[in-house]
C-alpha cells in the first residue's frame, strides 16, 4: 500500500443513515483520524459553517475548479454538486493523518480507482423505514425531497457490495467503534 492509500477511509451510504453523526463520532473517539471536508453548491442549512461542515461553492466557482483538475472526485446529487478537492487529502495525510471521506457511491468508486488500497465502508441504515423516520426528523428537507433521497438510498443499496465493508448504523458508538477497528486490523 502506498501512504496515501492506506490513509484513506472512504464511508458511503444514503442520506439520513447517520454518516456524519458516526464520523464526528470517529473524531472524537481517535485523534489519529480527520475529516476531508467535501465542496458543495447546496444551500447551506443553518446549523452549518462553511469549511467546517462543507466548503460552500457557488456553481460557477466549483465548475471553474473542476476545470482547474482540482478534484479527486465529483458528483451531482440531488441537483448539487459535491467533491472532494485533492490538496485537502494529501496535506492531510502528509501531516500523519488518516484522512475519512464522507462521500456517495460513484464517489468512492473513483476515489477506489486513484488510491486502490483505500479502505471503503458502506454505512447502512437498519431498514428503509428507519431511513425515511430519520430524514423526516431532520427537518431538513421537504416530502418532495425526502422522497427523491429515498429513492437514490435504494439505488446505493445496491453498490454495498463493492465496498470492502459493510456496517449498519443501529447505535453511533458501536458503529464508529466497529469503523475504528475495521481500520486497525485491515491488512
Amino acid at each position: 500500500m502506498s501512504s496515501i492509500d492506506k490513509n484513506i477511509v472512504v464511508i458511503s451510504g444514503p442520506s439520513g443513515c447517520g454518516k456524519d453523526t458516526v464520523v464526528k463520532k470517529i473524531l472524537a473517539m481517535d485523534e489519529r483520524f480527520v475529516l476531508s471536508v467535501s465542496a458543495t453548491t447546496r444551500q447551506r442549512r443553518p446549523i452549518e459553517k462553511d469549511g467546517v461542515d462543507y466548503i460552500f461553492l457557488s456553481t460557477e466557482e466549483f465548475t471553474s475548479r473542476l476545470s482547474n483538475g482540482e478534484f479527486l472526485e465529483y458528483t451531482c446529487y440531488c441537483d448539487n454538486y459535491y467533491g472532494t478537492l485533492k490538496k485537502q487529502i494529501e496535506d492531510k495525510v502528509m501531516a500523519g493523518k488518516v484522512v475519512v471521506l464522507v462521500i456517495e457511491v460513484e464517489g468512492a468508486q473513483n476515489v477506489k480507482k486513484v488510491y486502490p488500497d483505500s479502505l471503503t465502508i458502506f454505512l447502512a441504515p437498519p431498514s428503509l423505514e428507519e431511513l425515511e423516520r430519520r430524514l423526516k426528523n431532520r427537518g431538513t428537507e421537504d416530502e418532495t425531497k425526502i422522497k427523491q433521497r429515498l429513492f437514490k438510498a435504494k439505488e446505493e443499496l445496491g453498490f454495498q457490495s463493492s465496498y470492502d465493508y459493510i456496517v449498519e448504523n443501529n447505535n453511533v458508538e458501536e458503529c464508529a467503534q466497529s469503523i475504528i477497528n475495521i481500520f486497525d486490523n485491515r491488512d
